[in-house]
């Protein structure tokens, strides 16, 4: 019912910067509250930020807190992860997912989201 497509991975050194973006399509965009999920090899799936409905409402992984930021253009059916300072560490597959849901509050479980992107690699070099 909505598809999800990841852009902007990519290498980069330590202490860098990547934006990630992830455009919606199939249904009304402003129905879903978005996540970004990360999965590093050999390692469960790891909530990253989330932004509710509106993105009046965001929530963040505590490893990641204070360097990444979630953002939402509800006109361009889009969501962002900004992520700053890198650290060898936030290596992994990035995942878009949506969850379409009335509640305007962002959510940070995984198995509320339904809705998955393909992944984007981001490998950050120490």
């Amino acid at each position: 019912q909505v598809q999800l497509v990841e852009s902007g991975g990519g290498l980069v050194q330590a202490g860098g910067s990547l934006r990630l973006s992830c455009v919606a399509s199939g249904r009304t965009f402003t129905y879903f509250r978005m996540g970004w999920f990360r999965q590093a090899p050999g390692k469960e799936r790891e909530f990253v930020a989330a932004i509710s409905r509106s993105g009046t409402s965001t929530g963040y992984g505590d490893s990641v807190k204070g360097r990444f930021t979630i953002s939402r253009d509800n006109a361009k059916n889009t969501v962002y992860l900004q992520m700053n300072t890198l650290k060898s560490e936030d290596t992994a597959v990035y995942y878009c997912a949506a969850d379409l849901n009335l509640k305007d509050h962002y959510s940070d479980y995984v198995h509320d989201y339904g809705y998955w992107g393909q992944g984007t690699q981001v490998t950050v070099s120490s």
